[in-house]
């Protein structure tokens, strides 16, 4: 889950430059089995949402013992990775911008994560808050751009997977197909919004390595009915 963009000024965390922040190695797409298929199935990146899809959403979270996988999780990246497709994270963290994160936090986190789940092939990850008018912040492409571009994969290639609207709206606005996977968090109106939905990762997954890239259309025949919608807690804008 990222916290909803909202108004809000920036506690001076972010820096003075709007660019995302980049981990990872250069090509991993290059001589992924996505590329060599050309049209097939495989897509040639999977891009996860951090916060309450691969791991359980614990608002302005700096503190790597308190990270814990999503239901499903490991078994997804795994799938992924025996297949070759390489696979990154895209997450706001705003709380660096407020001034409750900094670079450390955020970096030890990303290494808990990639203790958990195994390392990721890039990690891309925006620091700035809601009215700092970056290109990166969610549901703004960059994040997703950004990650393309470090692994070598074409953005209308690659699958977004994320848990509320602006996850799924960063990848449409980059070209690239964006799968929801709703939690009790995510809105009624962003589940009927989406363009395709599942009701865990693994499930998604599954989905997207049996499917073509360009999608049949409309697709939430695995979402689950979403419930009655909860408060997102500081509302102002945060982590994903």
């Amino acid at each position: 889950m990222r916290n909803r963009s909202g108004a809000g000024a920036s506690a001076g965390g972010a820096p003075a430059v709007a660019v995302p922040w980049l981990w990872g190695s250069s090509g991993a797409a290059a001589t992924s089995p996505g590329r060599s298929r050309g049209a097939g199935p495989l897509p040639e990146a999977v891009l996860f949402d951090r916060d309450g899809t691969l791991i359980v959403d614990v608002p302005y979270n700096g503190d790597p013992d308190r990270v814990s996988p999503m239901p499903t999780a490991r078994a997804a990246v795994t799938a992924l990775r025996e297949l070759g497709v390489p696979i990154g994270v895209v997450s706001n963290q705003s709380g660096v911008a407020r001034g409750l994160l900094t670079q450390q936090h955020v970096a030890a986190v990303r290494r808990r994560v990639d203790e958990l789940f195994g390392p990721f092939d890039v990690w891309a990850v925006c620091p700035h808050g809601p009215a700092d008018g970056c290109g990166c912040r969610k549901p703004a492409p960059g994040l997703i751009l950004a990650a393309c571009e470090r692994l070598g994969a074409a953005p209308e290639r690659t699958v977004v997977l994320g848990d509320i609207g602006s996850d799924v709206r960063a990848a449409a606005a980059a070209g690239a197909r964006g799968v929801l996977v709703p939690t009790p968090v995510t809105r009624p109106d962003e589940v009927a919004a989406a363009r395709e939905t599942a009701c865990d990762l693994l499930t998604a997954v599954r989905k997207l390595l049996v499917s073509s890239p360009a999608g049949a259309g409309r697709d939430t025949d695995v979402a689950p009915a979403p419930g009655p919608a909860r408060a997102r807690p500081h509302a102002g804008g945060g982590a994903g």
